[in-house]
């Protein structure tokens, strides 16, 4: 799948070129009226017939004589990609990991300046270019790691761990304990391995992203590359994982997570409702899966990252923008998506949702990461391609786990080297 990512990113800067200033309005696209039909990509196929159609149904009750078709895309960061080459994606869509911020001009159309728009939204600037803001946040994530309470009580944990080794040691009494496996990786669908790399605040600095396109070995000793991609390295090198990460699956994981037969996965809280209802499912209740805070403090603190989900952004092609900047507002601020899926709400006075009360009972500190300065805005995607290393995506950390389970040649100091080298290549070549 990073592979693809990577791919698509070039795909993607081709097309632009094509594209050219394509873009037909510099300001808000909140002005004409609303009416119409519009077409919105998404990339919810389980819930498209089903809790969409209520919300289309609404909203075409508050804008009579509008109209929303929904295309929901299984396949959704590649086939999208796709459709966006062609030039025919829709109205309204989420958009790709794989469109870097100086794409956006080309694409999507701005919503207002991000000074504008982040009066009233959260998480503006991370789909933003030279001062213009292009996406809306359908919700927003805190970061930490799901986890089935009932097992974890079973193998006689009580407290937080608060260090990677107090995480280890408490996987290591969950396999001697009980019957379920301590962590899931995930590894054959990929893409939850770039979960790992959600986690950049546990070092209470809210400039860690902007520290990373500055350093030359994010792999070093203390540095949170090392503290977080040593942890799985540890976790999977002790045995703690599932026996065969090449035949996991990700929907399997779900039911298992929820009936205990998985202890723990480093995910997005996105996905608490998701294991709630697989536990419910299973035959228990939602009440046995939590959310843990990454096992790391800073001044006997937890923090949390805290990060818009897809974004909801205008293609240039519409031809009903006015009805497609209607339909992202309403969603942001009525729909009361965010809430159902227990994720943080885009709105500025938002409140934090229940289902994040682990947290709150741990004191988690909730921390949004700087957004990059001027000129910067794209230096870390230009990091990644020269080096190789998709932080984002799943191909190095899948060798960190080859290496960890005896699949492939080295060790960890010496892949870590070797990351290192890379990158500082990486950053040099860039200047």
């Amino acid at each position: 799948m990073a592979k693809k990512l990577i791919a698509g990113v070039a795909v993607l800067a081709a097309t632009a070129l094509l594209a050219g200033c394509s873009s037909g309005a510099s300001g808000s696209t909140g002005t004409g009226k609303v009416t119409g039909e519009i077409t919105v990509l998404t990339n919810r196929t389980d819930i498209v017939d089903t809790t969409f159609k209520d919300y289309a149904a609404q909203f075409e009750k508050a804008y009579p004589g509008t109209k929303v078709k929904f295309e929901a895309i299984a396949k959704y960061e590649t086939d999208v990609a796709t459709r966006m080459s062609s030039g025919s994606y829709g109205d309204v869509l989420l958009i790709p990991n794989t469109v870097t911020k100086a794409q956006l001009p080309q694409f999507f159309e701005p919503l207002d300046s991000v000074k504008k728009l982040s009066e009233t939204y959260r998480f503006v600037n991370e789909a933003a270019y030279d001062g213009k803001a292009y996406g809306v946040a359908q919700t927003g994530n805190a970061q930490g790691i799901v986890y089935n309470k009932k097992v974890w009580k079973a193998a006689g944990i009580t407290d937080l761990p608060k260090t990677p080794d107090e995480f280890l040691a408490d996987l290591s009494l969950i396999k001697d304990k009980t019957d379920a496996v301590p962590y899931y990786t995930n590894y054959k669908d990929g893409w939850p391995l770039s979960q790992w790399d959600g986690n950049r605040a546990i070092t209470g600095d809210a400039d860690e992203s902007n520290k990373l396109i500055a350093s030359d070995a994010p792999w070093a000793t203390g540095q949170y590359h090392e503290i977080t991609d040593g942890l799985l390295f540890d976790i999977v090198k002790d045995g703690l994982s599932e026996a065969d990460p090449t035949t996991t699956d990700w929907e399997t994981s779900k039911g298992s997570l929820g009936s205990g037969k998985v202890a723990s996965m480093v995910l997005g809280s996105w996905s608490i409702t998701q294991m709630q209802d697989a536990a419910v499912t299973a035959g228990g209740d939602k009440e046995d899966i939590g959310y843990l805070p990454f096992p790391y403090q800073v001044d006997g603190k937890f923090h949390s990252t805290v990060a818009g989900d897809y974004k909801n952004g205008i293609s240039v092609k519409s031809e009903n923008k006015a009805t497609a900047r209607a339909w992202i507002d309403w969603f942001a601020q009525k729909s009361g998506y965010a809430a159902a899926q227990g994720g943080l709400s885009p709105l500025v006075d938002g409140e934090v949702p229940a289902i994040l009360a682990d947290f709150t009972t741990a004191g988690v500190e909730y921390l949004e990461l700087t957004p990059a300065p001027a000129g910067k805005e794209t230096l870390e995607n230009d990091i990644v391609s020269a080096s190789e290393i998709d932080l984002t995506g799943n191909i190095y950390r899948a060798k960190l786990v080859d290496i960890a389970r005896g699949a492939a040649q080295g060790d960890k100091a010496s892949y870590f080297a070797e990351l290192n080298k890379k990158w500082a290549d990486a950053v040099k070549s860039i200047g």
